[in-house]
């Protein structure tokens, strides 16, 4: 099941039995865990059935025992284990997983790893439950979880608001939604969240940034992209290195797939490129002031200064100075 089937089925109240929740993505699992403790039992429920254990502090059997009690004037009772990762047999679990109690709903949290599916603990909760593992998602399926997100709160936000939130915070989905969160404070229900929230809001510059300065290279508009160079040296802990060269590449990979791609459409070369339509324009743009062979050059380059950025190389020379000469090399390759 996806996280969103899950959360579907808890606001209809058509609960498992067992949810074990694994994985590298732990905001998946917070999510699915907070919805559970939201939406199972009433406030006045929750003293004599709700048991939250952690794995630090427990076993299996002292989970199973849990597991096993029946409710107190309650249809069900919630069992929550917390940093399961941390308990020693887990394995074990599969005594009760294979046949639990109807009236208990037992939560797993085991992050950071996983099961092994083909052993009988998997077999049983995929049987009589849900087994859901939280993935990371990649960097390309940012700016479309963020705007789900913003659409589940009641919102819109404008794509280049999306496309800069995704470029400044990547993929640490937890720092997204409480970002996302803080932009829609003060606004009306439907308002369209655009680059000046997200500056006010986030302290993300508007204007000085790796969004901007791909844009300002792919029009080979000098004057723009060292200002924003010159804006990112005085503030080397906000804009490193690193960061600025993969957005960099991300850009001219997407303009090399551009040359080689034979749709024709807008909207079919945004889908082939894996962007929102919008960007299209400056794709396009970029795409003229760079052939094939350019592209690949400038792909080369920023595989050489991504090497230096992390330490490749003997020079004393800081980021910011790194970062003007590769914007140069490419401006004039």
């Amino acid at each position: 099941m996806s996280f969103h089937q899950i959360i579907q089925d808890i606001e209809k109240r058509a609960f498992s039995p067992i949810y074990f929740l694994e994985g590298e993505e732990s905001y998946y699992i917070d999510e699915i865990t907070n919805k559970l403790e939201q939406e199972i039992l009433q406030e006045e429920e929750k003293a004599f059935n709700q048991t939250i254990l952690y794995g630090k502090d427990t076993d299996v059997n002292e989970i199973m025992m849990a597991a096993k009690r029946y409710p107190m004037m309650s249809e069900h009772q919630v069992v929550i284990v917390k940093e399961a990762q941390n308990i020693r047999n887990i394995e074990t679990l599969e005594k009760y997983c294979k046949n639990p109690l109807k009236s208990t709903i037992l939560v797993v949290n085991y992050r950071y790893k996983t099961i092994d599916k083909r052993k009988s603990l998997a077999k049983s909760i995929k049987k009589n439950g849900v087994l859901f593992e939280a993935k990371k998602p990649y960097e390309s399926e940012i700016p479309s979880w963020i705007n789900n997100r913003v659409k589940a709160l009641g919102y819109t936000i404008d794509p280049k608001a999306s496309m800069l939130l995704s470029e400044s915070i990547g993929n640490n989905l937890k720092q997204l939604s409480n970002d996302i969160e803080k932009l829609t404070i003060g606004i009306q229900a439907g308002e369209k969240i655009t680059l000046e929230h997200v500056e006010k809001n986030i302290g993300i510059s508007k204007e000085f940034n790796s969004f901007e300065l791909q844009d300002a290279i792919g029009a080979k508009d000098v004057v723009k992209a060292n200002l924003i160079v010159n804006h990112m040296d005085g503030n080397p802990k906000q804009y490193p290195l690193a960061a600025n060269i993969a957005v960099l590449y991300n850009f001219f990979k997407k303009m090399l797939m551009l040359h080689y791609s034979k749709a024709r459409t807008k909207e079919e070369l945004a889908r082939f490129m894996g962007i929102h339509p919008y960007f299209m324009t400056s794709y396009n743009k970029a795409a003229r002031n760079y052939n094939i062979r350019s592209v690949v050059a400038v792909i080369g380059l920023l595989r050489e200064y991504d090497r230096y950025s992390k330490g490749g190389t003997s020079t004393n020379i800081k980021d910011g100075d790194l970062l003007r000469e590769l914007v140069y090399k490419i401006m004039h390759i």
